[in-house]
């Protein structure tokens, strides 16, 4: 795809639990600390709530910071980009294993026993903790098209179809605050929402209306796939267990789910769309620019987030169980 993710993390981030070692904070120094990780070197790095195998091009101190460009193993160099040492792990058998662990909660492709793993592409994500979180919540689940093994052109191929969408980490929180709510603490969102999904549509329209200074056909046209997306998809792989009761309660007489549910199910969709639109049959420019705009749109969650996410769901009723699967 072509697209570079920031990566890199807060300071509180700068830990990760299996990782090479204790990453020293370098700005609790004014001397920075020594670089962990070498050019060259094979490493394990996170992306998204998945590890993958990666080479380090070139490392670089930026002030305090050391920062390091890695290529994906097994991916288009369009994956390339630089992240901070909070994103890796030094390639030793017990970080294997944590990796394989991890592809393994969240019914990803297996990972082969010699050679280059088929794993999925790499997703966005700065926060180790809700990294591990999203394993338990729908994030990491439904299954992704599998890469050829041994087959790097065919890998780089498919890679390149697909959308990368990277979560700013305030939405990642809400998603990890999200399945806590209803799979934890049983409770459930107060339906129906306002703003509803349509409410959110209308308004990102009129936002990007008022900022180009006209109305763009390409935005309308994107917004309009969105909501079938979002309507054709809720029932089918984005509500929990708990919730279907409220769903079958909520949704009769041919009424639009984007009618009644808001931002907190919307979100869930965005974690969805890249393996949706890995069937859609687009050219890779015009997937440049889709994820652009997807992104964009991500973003403007995030700036009008205390408006449009709930910070408290209801108390559901019957509920019996502590876990929860789709």
């Amino acid at each position: 795809m072509g697209s570079s993710n920031t990566g890199g993390g807060s300071k509180d981030e700068s830990t990760m639990e299996g990782g090479g070692g204790a990453k020293a904070d370098p700005s609790a120094s004014d001397s920075p600390a020594a670089d962990p990780f070498s050019d060259g070197e094979k490493v394990l790095a996170y992306h998204g709530p998945r590890i993958y195998e990666a080479k380090v091009q070139k490392a670089e101190l930026r002030k305090t910071e050391w920062r390091y460009f890695v290529h994906y193993l097994g991916w288009s160099k369009n994956w390339d980009e630089w992240v901070g040492t909070d994103r890796l792990m030094k390639f030793t058998p017990e970080n294997v294993r944590k990796q394989q662990e991890l592809a393994k909660n969240q019914n990803a492709d297996k990972i082969p026993k010699s050679g280059r793993s088929t794993q999925n592409k790499p997703k966005g994500s700065n926060d180790a903790k809700a990294d591990k979180d999203d394993l338990k919540n729908h994030v990491s689940k439904g299954k992704k098209r599998k890469a050829q093994f041994g087959n790097e052109e065919k890998d780089a191929k498919s890679a390149e179809k697909l959308v990368i969408l990277q979560f700013p980490l305030t939405l990642k929180k809400q998603l990890v605050d999200d399945w806590e709510f209803v799979t934890q603490l049983g409770k459930l969102v107060k339906l129906p929402r306002s703003p509803n999904v349509d409410d959110i549509l209308k308004k990102y329209l009129d936002y990007r209306t008022k900022k180009d200074g006209m109305i763009a056909e390409s935005v309308g046209e994107i917004l309009k796939g969105l909501r079938c997306y979002f309507d054709k998809a809720l029932p089918a792989m984005l509500l929990y267990k708990k919730e279907r009761q409220q769903y079958q309660e909520a949704i009769r007489d041919n009424i639009s789910p984007s009618t009644i549910y808001g931002a907190e199910h919307l979100l869930r969709l965005f974690v969805k769309l890249p393996e949706l639109l890995a069937y859609v049959n687009m050219e890779e420019e015009a997937l440049a620019k889709l994820q652009l705009k997807l992104v964009d749109f991500l973003k403007f969650l995030q700036k009008n987030q205390s408006s449009f996410f709930l910070s408290a769901y209801d108390a559901s009723k019957g509920v019996v169980d502590d876990t929860d699967t789709k």
